[in-house]
Protein backbone atom coordinates (compact mmCIF):
# COMPACT_ATOMS: atom_id res chain seq x y z
CA UNK A 1 0.00 0.00 0.00
CA UNK A 2 1.78 3.49 -1.23
CA UNK A 3 0.23 5.71 1.49
CA UNK A 4 1.16 8.84 -0.63
CA UNK A 5 -0.40 12.07 -2.59
CA UNK A 6 1.94 13.57 -4.90
CA UNK A 7 1.44 17.02 -4.68
CA UNK A 8 1.52 18.75 -8.53
CA UNK A 9 1.29 22.11 -8.47
CA UNK A 10 0.87 23.98 -11.92
CA UNK A 11 1.95 27.59 -12.36
CA UNK A 12 -0.02 29.11 -15.31
CA UNK A 13 0.90 33.00 -14.94
CA UNK A 14 3.07 35.97 -14.08
CA UNK A 15 0.98 36.87 -11.42
CA UNK A 16 0.53 33.34 -9.94
CA UNK A 17 4.16 33.41 -9.96
CA UNK A 18 5.27 35.90 -8.46
CA UNK A 19 2.41 35.97 -5.66
CA UNK A 20 1.42 32.73 -5.44
CA UNK A 21 4.40 30.38 -5.58
CA UNK A 22 5.93 31.83 -2.56
CA UNK A 23 2.64 31.80 -0.94
CA UNK A 24 2.88 28.15 -1.92
CA UNK A 25 6.66 27.61 -0.03
CA UNK A 26 5.67 28.76 2.86
CA UNK A 27 2.64 26.95 3.65
CA UNK A 28 4.30 23.39 2.19
CA UNK A 29 7.39 24.73 4.45
CA UNK A 30 4.83 25.10 7.36
CA UNK A 31 3.61 21.67 7.12
CA UNK A 32 6.95 19.72 6.01
CA UNK A 33 5.17 18.85 2.76
CA UNK A 34 6.76 18.16 -0.85
CA UNK A 35 5.81 19.29 -3.46
CA UNK A 36 6.56 19.47 -7.57
CA UNK A 37 6.59 22.83 -9.51
CA UNK A 38 5.68 22.97 -13.22
CA UNK A 39 6.50 26.16 -14.16
CA UNK A 40 4.98 28.39 -17.76
CA UNK A 41 8.42 30.30 -18.57
CA UNK A 42 7.72 32.60 -21.87
CA UNK A 43 4.82 34.91 -22.00
CA UNK A 44 1.83 35.17 -20.20
CA UNK A 45 -1.34 35.09 -22.76
CA UNK A 46 -4.07 34.44 -20.32
CA UNK A 47 -5.86 37.97 -21.54
CA UNK A 48 -6.49 35.72 -25.07
CA UNK A 49 -9.00 33.54 -23.34
CA UNK A 50 -11.82 35.96 -23.87
CA UNK A 51 -11.95 34.36 -27.20
CA UNK A 52 -13.34 31.14 -25.77
CA UNK A 53 -16.04 33.07 -24.00
CA UNK A 54 -18.76 31.67 -26.06
CA UNK A 55 -16.85 27.72 -25.55
CA UNK A 56 -19.24 25.57 -23.83
CA UNK A 57 -19.27 25.49 -19.75
CA UNK A 58 -16.87 28.75 -20.02
CA UNK A 59 -18.73 31.26 -18.65
CA UNK A 60 -20.64 28.57 -16.30
CA UNK A 61 -17.30 27.47 -14.85
CA UNK A 62 -16.13 31.23 -14.91
CA UNK A 63 -18.82 32.11 -12.81
CA UNK A 64 -18.37 28.81 -10.16
CA UNK A 65 -15.06 29.82 -9.28
CA UNK A 66 -15.22 33.76 -9.69
CA UNK A 67 -12.31 33.40 -12.00
CA UNK A 68 -11.70 36.96 -12.52
CA UNK A 69 -10.82 37.43 -8.32
CA UNK A 70 -8.14 34.94 -8.92
CA UNK A 71 -6.67 36.35 -12.20
CA UNK A 72 -7.11 40.08 -11.35
CA UNK A 73 -7.94 42.89 -13.63
CA UNK A 74 -3.73 42.78 -15.43
CA UNK A 75 -3.96 39.32 -16.00
CA UNK A 76 -7.20 39.17 -17.62
CA UNK A 77 -5.75 41.51 -20.50
CA UNK A 78 -1.75 40.42 -20.82
CA UNK A 79 -1.57 39.39 -24.39
CA UNK A 80 -4.40 41.57 -25.64
CA UNK A 81 -4.84 45.57 -24.36
CA UNK A 82 -1.72 45.13 -22.23
CA UNK A 83 1.55 43.46 -23.18
CA UNK A 84 2.13 39.65 -22.17
CA UNK A 85 5.08 40.03 -19.47
CA UNK A 86 7.98 37.05 -20.08
CA UNK A 87 7.25 34.69 -17.07
CA UNK A 88 11.44 33.38 -16.98
CA UNK A 89 12.77 36.75 -17.88
CA UNK A 90 10.97 38.67 -14.97
CA UNK A 91 10.61 36.13 -12.34
CA UNK A 92 13.94 34.07 -12.44
CA UNK A 93 15.11 34.54 -9.12
CA UNK A 94 11.57 33.73 -7.66
CA UNK A 95 11.90 30.09 -9.87
CA UNK A 96 15.35 29.58 -8.22
CA UNK A 97 14.35 30.29 -5.48
CA UNK A 98 11.53 27.28 -5.29
CA UNK A 99 14.32 25.06 -6.42
CA UNK A 100 16.50 26.05 -3.54
CA UNK A 101 14.26 25.93 -0.84
CA UNK A 102 14.38 22.40 -1.74
CA UNK A 103 11.36 21.57 -4.03
CA UNK A 104 11.23 20.05 -7.29
CA UNK A 105 10.88 22.29 -9.96
CA UNK A 106 9.92 21.52 -13.79
CA UNK A 107 8.24 22.40 -16.97
CA UNK A 108 4.39 23.23 -17.64
CA UNK A 109 4.96 25.06 -21.04
CA UNK A 110 6.49 27.93 -23.20
CA UNK A 111 3.16 29.77 -23.73
CA UNK A 112 0.68 28.45 -21.42
CA UNK A 113 -2.24 29.55 -23.56
CA UNK A 114 -0.56 28.69 -26.83
CA UNK A 115 -0.12 25.32 -25.85
CA UNK A 116 -3.09 24.29 -24.24
CA UNK A 117 -5.09 25.62 -27.19
CA UNK A 118 -3.77 24.77 -30.13
CA UNK A 119 -1.11 21.58 -29.34
CA UNK A 120 -4.24 19.33 -30.15
CA UNK A 121 -4.24 20.06 -33.81
CA UNK A 122 -0.51 20.48 -34.35
CA UNK A 123 1.96 18.78 -36.14
CA UNK A 124 5.16 17.19 -34.71
CA UNK A 125 7.29 20.21 -35.72
CA UNK A 126 5.14 22.62 -33.97
CA UNK A 127 4.93 20.65 -30.61
CA UNK A 128 8.95 19.88 -30.51
CA UNK A 129 9.74 23.57 -31.08
CA UNK A 130 7.32 25.08 -28.38
CA UNK A 131 8.63 22.12 -26.06
CA UNK A 132 12.13 22.70 -26.94
CA UNK A 133 11.77 26.83 -26.35
CA UNK A 134 10.92 25.95 -23.28
CA UNK A 135 13.61 23.35 -22.00
CA UNK A 136 16.11 25.86 -23.36
CA UNK A 137 14.71 28.74 -20.69
CA UNK A 138 14.60 26.43 -17.97
CA UNK A 139 18.16 25.08 -19.15
CA UNK A 140 19.11 28.86 -19.09
CA UNK A 141 17.71 29.61 -15.59
CA UNK A 142 18.83 27.02 -13.50
CA UNK A 143 21.46 25.80 -15.69
CA UNK A 144 20.27 22.38 -15.73
CA UNK A 145 17.95 20.78 -18.56
CA UNK A 146 14.89 19.59 -16.39
CA UNK A 147 13.89 16.28 -16.02
CA UNK A 148 9.98 16.60 -15.46
CA UNK A 149 7.25 17.56 -17.77
CA UNK A 150 3.50 18.32 -17.28
CA UNK A 151 1.12 19.43 -20.30
CA UNK A 152 -0.91 22.55 -19.79
CA UNK A 153 -4.10 21.97 -19.27
CA UNK A 154 -3.44 18.03 -19.84
CA UNK A 155 -3.78 18.88 -23.34
CA UNK A 156 -0.67 17.36 -25.75
CA UNK A 157 -0.72 14.78 -28.43
CA UNK A 158 1.21 11.86 -30.25
CA UNK A 159 4.15 14.15 -30.92
CA UNK A 160 4.13 15.95 -27.56
CA UNK A 161 4.35 12.44 -25.80
CA UNK A 162 7.25 10.96 -28.36
CA UNK A 163 9.64 14.18 -27.13
CA UNK A 164 9.19 13.22 -23.67
CA UNK A 165 10.66 10.16 -24.21
CA UNK A 166 13.54 12.06 -26.82
CA UNK A 167 14.35 14.80 -24.50
CA UNK A 168 14.84 12.02 -21.22
CA UNK A 169 12.32 13.19 -18.88
CA UNK A 170 12.16 10.92 -15.76
CA UNK A 171 8.39 11.16 -16.06
CA UNK A 172 5.82 13.26 -17.00
CA UNK A 173 2.29 14.00 -15.90
CA UNK A 174 0.05 14.88 -19.05
CA UNK A 175 -2.66 12.83 -18.25
CA UNK A 176 -5.55 12.57 -16.08
CA UNK A 177 -6.35 8.72 -14.51
CA UNK A 178 -6.01 5.96 -11.99
CA UNK A 179 -2.27 5.15 -11.59
CA UNK A 180 1.26 5.29 -13.27
CA UNK A 181 1.10 3.80 -16.32
CA UNK A 182 3.50 3.64 -19.39
CA UNK A 183 1.31 5.72 -22.21
CA UNK A 184 0.68 4.17 -25.89
CA UNK A 185 -0.78 6.13 -28.56
CA UNK A 186 -2.17 3.95 -31.46
CA UNK A 187 0.12 0.86 -29.76
CA UNK A 188 2.62 3.19 -30.19
CA UNK A 189 4.92 2.40 -26.97
CA UNK A 190 6.53 5.70 -25.27
CA UNK A 191 9.08 4.86 -22.57
CA UNK A 192 8.21 7.53 -20.85
CA UNK A 193 6.45 7.05 -17.71
CA UNK A 194 3.36 8.97 -17.07
CA UNK A 195 2.32 10.16 -13.72
CA UNK A 196 -1.57 11.23 -13.79
CA UNK A 197 -3.67 13.19 -11.83
CA UNK A 198 -6.03 11.21 -10.08
CA UNK A 199 -8.14 13.68 -7.79
CA UNK A 200 -10.60 15.94 -9.23
CA UNK A 201 -9.02 19.31 -8.48
CA UNK A 202 -10.94 21.96 -6.11
CA UNK A 203 -12.04 24.28 -9.50
CA UNK A 204 -13.62 21.08 -10.78
CA UNK A 205 -15.55 21.02 -7.23
CA UNK A 206 -17.01 24.10 -5.97
CA UNK A 207 -19.98 25.10 -7.11
CA UNK A 208 -21.05 22.15 -8.49
CA UNK A 209 -23.25 19.09 -6.64
CA UNK A 210 -23.63 21.31 -3.34
CA UNK A 211 -19.73 21.68 -2.94
CA UNK A 212 -18.92 25.59 -1.83
CA UNK A 213 -15.69 26.95 -0.85
CA UNK A 214 -16.63 26.05 2.48
CA UNK A 215 -17.22 21.96 2.26
CA UNK A 216 -14.96 20.99 -0.56
CA UNK A 217 -11.89 20.30 1.75
CA UNK A 218 -13.90 18.04 3.29
CA UNK A 219 -15.75 16.65 0.29
CA UNK A 220 -11.79 16.04 -1.32
CA UNK A 221 -11.09 14.45 2.38
CA UNK A 222 -13.91 12.24 2.30
CA UNK A 223 -12.59 10.68 -1.72
CA UNK A 224 -9.13 9.83 0.25
CA UNK A 225 -10.53 8.48 2.98
CA UNK A 226 -10.09 4.60 2.20
CA UNK A 227 -6.49 4.65 0.63
CA UNK A 228 -6.03 3.83 -2.99
CA UNK A 229 -3.09 1.22 -3.40
CA UNK A 230 -1.09 3.48 -5.36
CA UNK A 231 -1.49 6.70 -4.24
CA UNK A 232 -2.86 9.42 -5.50
CA UNK A 233 -1.92 12.77 -7.41
CA UNK A 234 -3.36 16.27 -6.75
CA UNK A 235 -2.97 18.87 -9.40
CA UNK A 236 -3.46 22.66 -7.69
CA UNK A 237 -2.81 26.00 -9.34
CA UNK A 238 -0.71 28.50 -8.13
CA UNK A 239 -2.93 31.58 -9.31
CA UNK A 240 -5.79 29.55 -7.04
CA UNK A 241 -4.34 27.61 -4.17
CA UNK A 242 -1.54 30.47 -4.03
CA UNK A 243 -4.27 32.86 -3.31
CA UNK A 244 -7.93 32.74 -2.13
CA UNK A 245 -8.12 29.19 -1.62
CA UNK A 246 -4.95 29.12 0.11
CA UNK A 247 -6.77 28.50 3.75
CA UNK A 248 -8.40 25.35 1.87
CA UNK A 249 -5.26 24.11 0.77
CA UNK A 250 -4.05 24.17 4.11
CA UNK A 251 -7.20 22.72 5.43
CA UNK A 252 -6.60 19.79 2.98
CA UNK A 253 -2.47 19.14 4.02
CA UNK A 254 -3.28 18.94 7.61
CA UNK A 255 -6.44 16.87 6.58
CA UNK A 256 -3.82 14.43 4.52
CA UNK A 257 -1.84 13.90 6.96
CA UNK A 258 -4.06 13.10 9.67
CA UNK A 259 -5.38 10.89 7.69
CA UNK A 260 -1.76 9.08 7.72
CA UNK A 261 -0.65 9.82 3.94
CA UNK A 262 2.57 11.67 3.18
CA UNK A 263 2.92 14.74 1.06
CA UNK A 264 5.41 13.89 -1.68
CA UNK A 265 6.74 15.32 -4.93
CA UNK A 266 6.15 13.32 -8.28
CA UNK A 267 9.60 12.27 -7.96
CA UNK A 268 9.46 10.91 -4.48
CA UNK A 269 6.29 8.87 -5.70
CA UNK A 270 7.73 7.84 -8.37
CA UNK A 271 10.37 5.99 -6.77
CA UNK A 272 7.20 4.01 -4.96
CA UNK A 273 7.57 2.24 -8.75
CA UNK A 274 9.20 -0.22 -10.92
CA UNK A 275 9.13 1.65 -14.62
CA UNK A 276 9.54 -1.30 -16.12
CA UNK A 277 6.61 -3.23 -14.68
CA UNK A 278 4.29 -0.29 -15.35
CA UNK A 279 1.08 -1.37 -17.28
CA UNK A 280 0.43 -0.21 -20.92
CA UNK A 281 -2.39 2.04 -21.25
CA UNK A 282 -3.55 3.75 -24.62
CA UNK A 283 -4.14 8.03 -24.24
CA UNK A 284 -7.41 9.19 -25.07
CA UNK A 285 -9.06 12.42 -25.10
CA UNK A 286 -12.59 12.62 -22.80
CA UNK A 287 -14.79 15.15 -21.09
CA UNK A 288 -13.78 15.44 -17.33
CA UNK A 289 -16.90 16.08 -15.22
CA UNK A 290 -16.40 20.22 -13.81
CA UNK A 291 -13.92 21.08 -16.67
CA UNK A 292 -14.25 22.50 -20.10
CA UNK A 293 -13.51 20.40 -23.13
CA UNK A 294 -11.75 16.97 -23.54
CA UNK A 295 -8.37 16.02 -21.47
CA UNK A 296 -5.81 13.38 -22.26
CA UNK A 297 -6.60 10.34 -20.26
CA UNK A 298 -5.64 6.96 -19.23
CA UNK A 299 -7.68 4.81 -21.20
Amino acid sequence: MLKQIALKIDVDTYRGTREGVPRLVEALQRHQAQASFFFTLGADHTGRSIKHVFRSGFISKARRISAFQHHGFKTSLYGTLLPAPNIGEKCADILRAVRDAGFEVGIQANDRFCWQNKVTGKGEKWTQREMDKAVARFTEIFDSAPKSYAAAGWQTNRFGLRHNQHLGFAYSSDTRGTHPYLPTWDAEIIACPQLPTTLPTLDELIGRDGVTMENVAQNLLAMTHEPCATGHVFTLRAELEGGLWLPIFEELLKGWQAQGYELVSLNQYLQGFKVAELPRHEVKFRAVEGSIGTQATQA
